[in-house]
């Protein structure tokens, strides 16, 4: 039996983040995992399960929408900040800390995709972590970007970004995207046809929109999690990389993985990166549940 209810936290400039928060049945204080979406998406896309299923084994979670998602609150919606959302996660977990039903000294984090890159770099720089699933991470943001655009497309984009600084020095709002499309003559973050079955999954109305900021794009490209690997020890570092990832880019993940210190475990999945939401759900699931209950309870 799992209880979840709404809750709020505020973050930065006083804005209001919302999640979800699950609560196992039993007496507490229980060891508690604080969870977050990937790029672009809501709690509402592929992840609830995960921590329902964290729940149900006796851990209280905390699933929020970060800034300008969801139902969060946020002065852009749909603009990405990897910084700026880590810094918001952080008040995140102490906001779970301050939970009466949740032992402080045994919380975890677990993220996937975007926030996969977002919780190792939390790993690295905050101690109240007790141990990190990062799942099919963005390691680094340059390389990614080598991979997954063609060579003839990079002047396009490097003027879209030019284009995009001008007209915020004019003052006008940021300029927009779609998220996933495979309409090549539309600029769009993603093409590929998992990638636009997984984010156009039915999703209550109004809690999302296929749209996001271009200087997203930019701040992706200058993102390098993976600079973080090596310093997340001595905390418990899993990381779950799917095998024929074309978005996080497998071998970027194993050889991130190579780089970290122990404790550390590496878990492969076979298929792509949506694989570990769907095909390999109970895998990928299983796996993180047994890295947290090892080290948290």
């Amino acid at each position: 039996m799992v209880t979840r209810s709404d809750v709020e936290f505020k973050v930065q400039s006083g804005l209001v983040l919302r999640g979800w928060l699950f609560v196992p049945e039993g007496k507490g204080p229980f060891p508690a995992i604080t969870m977050a979406h990937g790029y672009a998406g809501t709690r509402e896309h592929g992840i609830e399960r995960f921590a329902k299923r964290f729940s149900e084994a006796g851990f209280v979670v905390l699933l929020h929408d970060h800034r300008n998602f969801g139902a969060s609150e946020g002065e852009t919606p749909g603009d990405v900040d990897p910084w700026q959302q880590i810094t918001d996660w952080r008040q995140a977990i102490s906001y779970l800390e301050s939970r009466p039903e949740v032992d402080a000294e045994r919380i975890g984090i677990w993220g996937t995709s975007y926030a996969g890159g977002h919780v190792i770099v939390l790993g690295a720089t905050d101690r109240r972590l007790r141990a990190v699933v990062a799942q099919v991470p963005t390691i680094s943001g340059f390389e990614q970007g080598l991979r997954r655009i063609p060579p003839d497309g990079i002047a396009a984009l490097e003027r879209a970004f030019a284009e995009e600084d001008r007209a915020q020095l004019r003052g006008e709002p940021p300029r927009r995207q779609l998220i996933v499309s495979d309409d090549i003559t539309v600029p769009a973050s993603y093409r590929s046809r998992d990638a636009i079955d997984f984010y156009l999954q039915p999703v209550p109305q109004g809690t999302w929109e296929n749209s996001v900021t271009i200087r997203s794009t930019r701040a992706a490209r200058m993102y390098e999690p993976g600079l973080w690997v090596p310093r997340v020890s001595p905390t418990p570092l899993m990381m779950v990389v799917a095998l024929q990832d074309t978005i996080t880019v497998t071998d970027l993940a194993l050889a991130a993985y190579e780089r970290a210190l122990h404790p550390k475990q590496l878990v492969t999945i076979a298929g792509g990166h949506f694989d570990p939401y769907l095909s390999q759900f109970e895998t990928s699931s299983g796996a993180a549940l047994a890295w947290f209950q090892q080290h948290l309870a």
